[in-house]
């Protein structure tokens, strides 16, 4: 009796085991992420995107900081690949705009950030606006920017000697899209 539970425990480890060598990645989780980009219930990922491109910063004076100048962000310059590194559509801004190579697409409004390690932009949660045209980004409710790589405003001095400079630095993050259940 216990040859036969310890070999059928067996077998159902070593076909769990193929299953799961076989089966499709999971769908990315949210688990290990702050509360504050969290997306809430009642939304399920739709496409996981990996954003490769640019953000360009423009030397500026500080608003209402006279004789203080920094660095401001302009807008990203992406190309969206699937996990297989295939692009399937743009990211671009302002206003900040995801474009799918089938025409759909979506602008959306910042709900939240929270610190990401040092060198990198922060994690992001935006609230998508209902999309333009028919395809895959029809419905998509939410977009969290996560797993970032630089980005980050330039390390060089801004300074009235170079108002109106501009710095364009390297960044990838993935872009989780989400729609409603």
């Amino acid at each position: 009796m216990i040859l036969k539970s310890t070999l059928a425990a067996a077998a159902v480890l070593a076909m769990t085991a193929c299953a799961t060598g076989m089966g499709a990645k999971p769908m990315f989780s949210q688990d290990g992420l702050p509360d504050a980009v969290k997306v809430p219930a009642g939304h399920k990922v739709a496409m996981e995107t990996v954003g490769v491109g640019e953000i360009t910063y423009e030397c500026r004076a500080k608003k209402d900081a006279a004789g203080q100048f920094e660095w401001v962000f302009v807008g990203p310059d992406a190309k969206l690949l699937d996990r297989a590194g295939k692009q399937v559509g743009k990211y671009y801004g302002p206003p900040a705009t995801w474009e799918s190579m089938d025409g759909s697409k979506f602008t959306g409004a910042q709900v939240a950030v929270s610190p990401a390690p040092a060198g990198n932009i922060p994690l992001q949660l935006v609230k998508a606006n209902p999309a333009t045209g028919m395809g895959a980004y029809q419905g998509v409710t939410y977009v969290q920017r996560v797993a970032t790589k630089g980005g980050v405003a330039p390390a060089t001095a801004c300074a009235a000697g170079n108002v109106g400079a501009k710095q364009i630095m390297q960044y990838q993050a993935d872009y989780i899209l989400y729609k409603a259940i």
